[in-house]
């Protein structure tokens, strides 16, 4: 990139006291630091600036744009049908995406699904897709867009040229404290999903103990920033607030994840999840902007079974075998209720780490996971449950986590003796510009 020449150190004075970074310094500092000429503790200071003082809503759309034109940007327009993809800001127990893209696919949308693997509590979507044998994440551009046409819908790697500038700031915020910046946030994902090319988006922003957003007043201000950055790049995105208090479906892990995905698929499988999916999927479809969009009734497509098949054809595209068994850890252990009652409280922070510990999440990049590894409940939040009950069941393929995952559990339920069942709000809201 041509222009200017800035100073990195005047750029975090001006973020230090406060000030407003102008179009050309931040377009500068993203492609020096991208190029290398920004020393990263530069760029670590840049962003600590960024989150004890903010940034102004003009400036991480700038920032934001700088982002996108860091890397390439990918190109639908070719495709026989429009596109619409989803993003999560994650959650204990979150597989959506794995029945949605082929539930959406089934309503007429393409589904361009790049994913990616997970840090923390439990697999990404990759890591969960890669528990069906043969299963393969890598594509390429053109395998892409010919899987898209025939199929309808594809989750796969993103691939690196998409926003590198984001790819190399996630890295160092990761190690500097810096990860919570709303600026930084909303930027990361949505330069990465701007990128992707696609024509809508429908961004799940989960509130509650097991996601990233504790309260709802930060969920709201995240989601409305990411609405109107998608706005401002003519992407049409719409924003549900989604509560992540208690852990989602009845699984955390990585292959259980994937049974409960085709439970679902198939007609059955959680309420919460069956919902959630069905939600998400109708604003995709409407945000598609599909002819009679207003007329697909969402929930008849997936009890008809359409989705299903689509899951089938999307697996095998990608090298997998979409009837395989899926191998659970053989070493288990259940967690009884010491307590008769209705659940009123299930920590889904606890369930997560339960499954990290027992091997289905990483605490580096590089740490493997295990397919066969996570948690299950046989009871929900509002579900009454008797004294002796199994509450949960872990499974890992390595036994000396075994006694790790059961004592994260301790506590992780509050059963009320006098309770009555009641149902869960999972959508709080929705957002849109």
């Amino acid at each position: 990139m041509t222009g200017t020449q800035h100073d990195a150190v005047d750029i975090i004075r001006t973020k230090r006291d406060g000030e407003r970074l102008s179009d050309e310094q931040i377009d500068w500092v993203i492609d020096a630091y991208t190029r290398g000429d920004v020393a990263d503790e530069q760029m670590s200071a840049l962003a600590m600036a960024i989150y004890l003082n903010g940034m102004e809503p003009d400036e991480i759309s700038r920032w934001t744009s700088a982002m996108i034109a860091s890397g390439e940007r990918m190109d639908f327009s070719t495709l026989s049908r429009p596109t619409a993809d989803k993003h999560s800001t994650g959650g204990v127990g979150d597989k959506i995406t794995l029945p949605l893209a082929p539930l959406v696919a089934a309503c007429g949308v393409a589904v361009p699904q790049l994913s990616g693997r997970g840090l923390g509590h439990t697999g990404g979507t990759l890591d969960k897709l890669e528990a069906i044998p043969g299963w393969q994440a890598d594509l390429t551009n053109e395998a892409m867009m010919q899987q898209l046409e025939e199929v309808g819908a594809v989750i796969c790697a993103a691939g690196a040229g998409l926003a590198p500038a984001d790819k190399k700031l996630y890295a160092l915020r990761d190690v500097t404290g810096t990860v919570e910046a709303l600026p930084l946030i909303a930027s990361s994902i949505m330069s990465k999903k701007i990128a992707e090319g696609t024509g809508a988006l429908v961004l799940d922003v989960k509130v509650g103990s097991g996601a990233f957003m504790k309260t709802e007043a930060d969920a709201r201000a995240l989601a409305e920033r990411m609405v109107a950055l998608g706005d401002a790049a003519g992407v049409t995105t719409v924003a549900l607030l989604t509560d992540m208090s208690a852990p989602l479906g009845r699984t955390a892990g990585n292959g259980l994840e994937v049974i409960e995905s085709v439970e679902v698929l198939s007609g059955g499988g959680p309420a919460d999840v069956r919902e959630l999916t069905i939600a998400l999927a109708r604003e995709m479809v409407l945000a598609s902007g599909i002819e009679g969009a207003d007329a697909v009734d969402v929930a008849e497509v997936l009890d008809s079974g359409k989705a299903l098949q689509v899951w089938k054809q999307m697996i095998a595209a990608q090298g997998g075998d979409p009837e395989a068994e899926l191998a659970l850890g053989e070493h288990t252990a259940e967690v009884t209720a010491e307590a008769g009652g209705v659940i009123t409280e299930m920590d889904a922070y606890k369930v997560g780490v339960a499954a990290w510990r027992l091997g289905a999440g990483r605490a580096r990049k590089e740490d493997p996971v295990q397919a066969g590894a996570g948690v299950r409940w046989h009871a929900g939040v509002g579900e009454r449950v008797e004294a002796g009950q199994v509450l949960f069941t872990c499974y890992t393929e390595t036994s000396e986590r075994l006694q790790r995952g059961v004592e994260t559990l301790a506590g992780a339920v509050t059963i009320d003796t006098g309770a009555e069942p009641f149902e869960r709000t999972l959508v709080i809201d929705r957002i849109t510009a």
